[in-house]
């Protein structure tokens, strides 16, 4: 790559390869790269024609450039709640969000879990409502037998720097609808891409999307050790559905592990204080998402209910970032030894 120069070009082989190993690993017909996870929600906005005065539906908690992308293209996010102690949408709500403005659904896989998506289709098939999968964190993830991205009307993928694949930035927008793929090329080919990645970020994803399979596979095992080692009384307790280390078609991408952090089994001690304490024993812990309906003006958004369970997890949740899942099984009992204590 560096001798030939291909690295610099506008269209070289890399991104082609890419484009090709992306759509046989998720089974998909179409693949847009594009320059971000970000842009990637936007461009499945813009592909199921969502416009202004519309309505998105998504979950009150959940990555907060979803909600961003919405407002951008002056429609209105819907904010319905999660699934009891887990940060997934709650399908049963959606009856009760959609409205004839409704032009799409954004159901996204956090923190090692997964949404029904089983349940949010057959919804929004019954409203011809398109799905946006927002598969980010869940790169590698396999749900009912299929990839993670490949389920919805549209799929979403982020190589931010700190996701599965990574290339410091990019994305990827995944679907079997040739209108949808064509709308997205018709929005950024501008004389040249206009949210281009370039030859260089595909060169060096490629060698990590040949290992993603294997690195899941270890992953799963490491978080199902992890699980397993923490004492009964432990200030953490994981937040998973379904049983995502168990169920068979179900192979979890662990970006995030969640847990729910007790503040009563640690001395009243806050997440914030318990953060910086396992941070000063190498274990890369943090609080998680704030809730969007606890961020934003309610100006800018409409909400089904009082959002109880999403409250719950801006209250509780906090998140192991990934890495550590892929040393050894000493390191693992180290680290479930440091989050018992």
């Amino acid at each position: 790559m560096l001798q030939d120069g291909s690295w610099g070009r506008y269209h070289g082989p890399h991104c082609d390869r890419l484009h090709d190993a992306l759509a046989k690993f998720h089974d998909v017909e179409h693949v847009i790269l594009c320059s971000s996870g970000t842009v990637a929600v936007e461009l499945a906005l813009r592909s199921v024609k969502v416009q202004p005065g519309d309505e998105v539906v998504m979950a009150a908690y959940d990555y907060r450039a979803n909600f961003a992308n919405v407002v951008t293209l002056q429609a209105t996010p819907v904010l319905v709640d999660t699934l009891p102690g887990v940060p997934v949408l709650d399908p049963e709500q959606l009856q009760l969000a959609v409205s004839d403005e409704t032009k799409a659904i954004i159901c996204s896989h956090l923190h090692g879990c997964f949404a029904g998506m089983a349940a949010i289709r057959a919804v929004a098939a019954e409203r011809g409502i398109p799905v946006i999968e927002d598969a980010c964190q869940a790169a590698g993830g396999c749900l009912y037998g299929k990839a993670a991205g490949s389920i919805g009307d549209v799929g979403v993928l982020s190589f931010g720097g700190s996701k599965l694949l990574t290339a410091g930035r990019g994305g990827a927008v995944l679907t079997n609808d040739a209108t949808l793929a064509q709308r997205i090329r018709l929005y950024t080919q501008r004389g040249n891409d206009a949210y281009p990645l370039s030859e260089m970020q595909s060169a060096v994803l490629l060698p990590q999307l040949q290992q993603l399979a294997e690195r899941t596979q270890l992953r799963m095992l490491r978080v199902r050790q992890l699980l397993n080692a923490l004492p009964v009384d432990s200030p953490l307790q994981p937040a998973l559905y379904p049983d995502s280390t168990e169920n068979e078609g179900n192979v979890p991408a662990f970006y995030k592990v969640a847990f729910h952090y007790n503040p009563k089994k640690d001395g009243g001690r806050s997440r914030e204080d318990y953060a910086a304490y396992a941070r000063q024993n190498g274990v890369a812990l943090d609080p998680a998402f704030t809730a969007l309906h606890k961020t934003h003006s309610q100006r800018r958004f409409r909400s089904v209910g009082e959002l109880p369970n999403a409250s719950a997890l801006h209250e509780e949740l906090m998140i192991l970032h990934h890495p550590v899942l892929l040393q050894s099984a000493d390191h693992i009992d180290a680290l479930a030894a440091v989050l018992g204590s």
